[in-house]
This record gives C-alpha cells, structure tokens and sequence, in this order.
C-alpha cells in the first residue's frame, strides 16, 4: 500500500499538496454532481427554453466576467484565504438553495440566481487554487502534480460526477445539492491544513490600482514569447473546437445514427481515454520533449476534427473519441505546466486568468460559428471548418511550438 501510495502521490510533492490534491478531487467531484442536477433543477420548475439555456449561461459567463478580477486577488491578497472565502460563499449559497428546496419555496429566478452566485464563486475558487501548486512543488515536479490534479478533474468531475448528480436528483431535488455543500464543506477543512510561504502584497506596500494590475498581467504575457503563443493557441484552438464540439449533439445523432444514449456514451468514451492519457503521461513526459508534446496533439486534434466529418460509422467515431480525449489530458496538463513554469508567483493570477479568457472566448465565439454553419451547411459543417482552421493554425505555429516549453 505504501508503495502504492508513493508512485501515485511521491513523498517529494510534500504534504501541503496532497491536502491540496484531496480537497480539488473533493469539490471537483461536487462541481462534476451540479453539473447534472443544475439544469435538471431548472428543466423541472420550467419548459421554457429561453430559461432552460440560462442554466448553461450561467456556468461559462461568470468565467468571461470575473476571471480578470479574480487573477488581480490572487495576485494581491492570501490565496489560500482567497479558496476558503470563496468555498464559504459557496457553501451558504448550496445551504439556502437547499433550504428554497426543503420548504418548498424555490423558483426558477431564486434557481438562477443560486446557480449563478455559486459559479462567480467557483471562479475565484478556481483560480486562486491554480496558483498554490507552483508554491508547494519543486518546478520538474509540476508534471506530475498536474497529472495527478487532472486525474481526479477527468475522473469525478467528468465521468463519475454527472451521473450521481443525475441519480441523487431522481431520489430528491436536494439530494445532489447537499452532497455538493458537504463535499465543498470538506474542501474548506483539507484546504485550511495546506501552509504557504509568505506572498501577495505586504501592509505598507503601494498599491497600483485594479487596472494596472490587469494590464500588468496582459503586458507580462504579450512580452513573453512562449506564454504568449501558449495562450494564442488556446483562444485559436478554442475557436475551432467550440464549432464543432457545439452541436456534438446533433452530429452523433444525424451524422452517426445515435439517440441520446449514444451521445452520452461517445463522451464516456472521451473521459475513458482522458484515464488512459493519465496512465501513460508520466512514460510520455521521460521520453517526450513538451515542446514536441504540443505539436503531436494539435496534430492529433487537427485530424480528429477530419476524422469526424469525414465518418459516419459510430465504431470509428467511439476510436477517435478515445485518442481525442487522452489528447486533451496530455495537452491540458502539458499547457499548464509551461505555463506554471514561466510565470513568476506574483503573476500567477493574472496570467492564469488570462489564458481563462482565452478558453472562454474561443467556445463563446466558436460555438455561435458551429450554430451558424450547422444551419447553413448541416451537422458536419463545424468539423469541416475545425479541420481547416487547426490545419492553417498548425503551420503558421509549427516553428514556435518547439519553443513554447522554454521560459
């Protein structure tokens, strides 16, 4: 068991992060429960559609809005303090919600509203909480701390949250939404234990203001040649996956022949080959540059966008899912980690939310571009224009991309 034990979480990580690794697989697998059971509140008080999309506006505006505040605040002020105000904020939010529900006094506004506190919260959360582990682990160690935070993100918050949200839910309204408040409860107590070294600005200390602070982080990452890249990449790449990935729905269904059990099932498949990436990251990083590792995955992403439009079989799909989603482990964890590597502690924040941008504004405008071409073309439209746009992008960047691992 020990030896178990320590080729999963090494004894060289230190204890501070594996307090801080349980606490994320924690509320990841909380966030991962409400992920189901929040639209499933929201379709049971209402069927208008208008009011049902918003409980999916909810969880990826907050990141458009707050993101560049939250970095500023991480940045400047204690950051595991930063977590633990922001769990307790979502806490009590998950306690009133649950009592709307217990009395029987819940609406579909006081839903919303609920859900959409909950996720500005979530935000200052997650931010702050990317900023500890460059604090606590040794700089070659990041590879491996990431994977391991990756690990439970795929696990329980993509494969094993939904479907007990999902399950509690049909049990009792409130089930899913208490499980969340104990798990973030439990968070909050794993989180209180991690030490830090000292950080943020000291009493005295001038300060230059919010938008100075923003710009910082923007003008620290345009100068710097390999984070700049890193998050043009993203924002691109972004771009393209959100056209396709928008109407994924409707692709496995008109293109591959799939009711709504089929849909579930190719991304199941997605997640499955996120754990088979875990597996192997550890035998890929020893022999793999990261440089090389970001140009094998857009690679891999480029033709993953073809192979979809060009398929109609849901065999060959389930196969390109699988390699599609160890991918998006092995280039998530890698761009993290470059990204970790290069930025000074000071700028965490910032720059961490500036690449939170970056994810969000490429699925924002990417998925408006799928709807659009989907309508115009048909469902395999956005996996045309995906490839195409990927394909260009790969080119103009292969140079750089040998570079992006270097600080």
């Amino acid at each position: 068991m020990i030896t178990v034990v320590e080729r999963v979480l090494p004894a060289r990580l230190g204890a501070g992060f594996r307090w801080l690794l349980a606490s994320s697989w924690l509320t990841n697998l909380g966030d991962g429960i409400a992920a189901a059971a929040g639209p499933l509140l929201i379709a049971t008080l209402t069927r208008d559609p208008l009011l049902i999309s918003l409980s999916a506006l909810v969880s990826w505006a907050p990141p458009l809005l707050f993101s560049l505040y939250a970095g500023v605040l991480s940045d400047r002020h204690d950051r595991r303090r930063i977590v633990l105000a922001a769990n307790a904020v979502r806490a009590v939010v998950l306690a009133a919600l649950a009592v709307l529900m217990v009395t029987g006094t819940v609406t579909v506004v006081t839903a919303l509203v609920a859900l959409t506190l909950r996720s500005i919260a979530e935000v200052f959360a997650d931010n702050a909480t990317s900023t500890l582990t460059p604090m606590m682990v040794a700089r070659d160690d990041l590879t491996v701390a990431n994977a391991r935070l990756g690990t439970g993100f795929i696990t329980l918050n993509q494969l094993a949250g939904p479907p007990i949200g999902a399950a509690l839910f049909g049990l009792g309204f409130t089930w899913p939404f208490a499980g969340q408040l104990l798990l973030v409860l439990a968070g909050i107590v794993l989180v209180s234990r991690i030490t830090l070294p000292p950080h943020g600005r000291r009493d005295g200390d001038p300060r230059p203001g919010t938008v100075r602070e923003l710009l910082a982080g923007f003008r620290w990452t345009v100068r710097h040649a390999a984070v700049r890249t890193l998050a043009l990449t993203i924002l691109i790449f972004n771009f393209t996956f959100g056209a396709a990935w928008s109407v994924l729905v409707l692709y496995t269904q008109e293109q591959l022949g799939l009711g709504a059990v089929g849909f579930g099932l190719m991304t199941t498949i997605g997640g499955i080959g996120g754990l088979i990436g875990t597996g192997l990251y550890g035998a890929i990083t020893r022999k793999v540059s990261l440089g090389a590792l970001m140009r094998i995955g857009l690679v891999i992403e480029t033709l993953t966008h073809l192979g979809l439009a060009l398929t109609h079989s849901p065999w060959v799909a389930g196969g390109i899912f699988l390699v599609f989603g160890a991918h998006a482990f092995i280039w998530g964890t890698t761009s993290t980690t470059v990204r970790q590597r290069a930025v000074p502690h000071e700028l965490q924040g910032r720059v961490g939310s500036v690449n939170t941008i970056c994810v969000y504004a490429g699925l924002v405008v990417g998925s408006l571009i799928g709807g659009v071409l989907a309508t115009r073309f048909g469902v395999a439209a956005p996996f045309w224009f995906a490839f195409g746009g990927s394909a260009v992008f790969v080119v103009l960047l292969w140079r750089q991309l040998m570079l992006i691992a270097h600080d």
